[in-house]
């Protein structure tokens, strides 16, 4: 015991980088922790110089926040990083787009200037494709699902199941085509996803296709003109 060596302690990031990213084609099928791994291997190969954690394991400075659902695409996905030596946020977005795994682009790059990450990511927008839905289905139960107050549906969790207010999180939900919906939603506490929304149509109208294909265009602050860019 008498041996044992203090915790390491590291210096404080010299800066911080907001990163948007898409999850397309395979990559929708990839999970958080996997892209977790892949990003820190695509760090390392870009030899991209991060601020570590202090402690007796430290570990890459990287912060996630509101990752999109295993299955579900996605053009906006966002994650922090803490470097230790101050670089070009373009030369980051080039050089990570170069090593990291197929189904996966940086979109954009910034300086964390902006309160944090998570206190902006508050509403997305989906795209909901039901390939097979038959025409005026989609749009007979989300007439019936917005006329209603609250609707509740169950899911399973890592922490077991959990019931979710669909209704309280819709800001808005519209029928683009026979096949698809656009989904506007908050981010609130349990968070709704777009498949919670399906489940509730499936209860309101046993023909809404059970598979869907999800899709995130955006998320962010939530204002009058709709959602804005996080990262400016």
């Amino acid at each position: 015991m008498g041996n044992r060596q203090p915790p390491v302690q590291q210096a404080p990031p010299a800066q911080k980088l907001r990163l948007r990213y898409a999850k397309r084609g395979p990559g929708r099928f990839t999970s958080h922790r996997d892209f977790g791994r892949a990003l820190e291997r695509a760090l390392r190969r870009a030899e991209i110089p991060m601020a570590y954690s202090s402690g007796f394991s430290p570990h890459p400075r990287i912060s996630y926040a509101n990752a999109a659902p295993t299955s579900a695409a996605s053009e906006a996905e966002y994650v922090e990083l803490g470097l230790s030596e101050v670089c070009s946020p373009v030369r980051v977005m080039e050089a990570l787009n170069e090593v990291l795994p197929h189904g996966f682009v940086v979109l954009d790059v910034a300086e964390a200037v902006k309160a944090p990450l998570g206190d902006l990511l508050q509403a997305s927008e989906w795209v909901v494709s039901m390939a097979g839905a038959q025409p005026g289905v989609l749009a007979e139960a989300v007439t019936a699902l917005l006329a209603q107050e609250t609707h509740t549906v169950e899911r399973m969790t890592k922490n077991g199941i959990r019931s979710f207010d669909v209704r309280s999180a819709i800001v808005s939900l519209t029928v683009a085509d026979d096949e698809t919906l656009t989904l506007r939603s908050i981010h609130q506490t349990p968070l709704v996803r777009p498949d919670d929304v399906v489940t509730a149509l499936r209860a309101l109208n046993p023909r809404v296709p059970s598979q869907a294909l999800l899709t995130r265009l955006a998320q962010g602050p939530l204002g009058e003109d709709g959602i804005g860019d996080p990262l400016r």
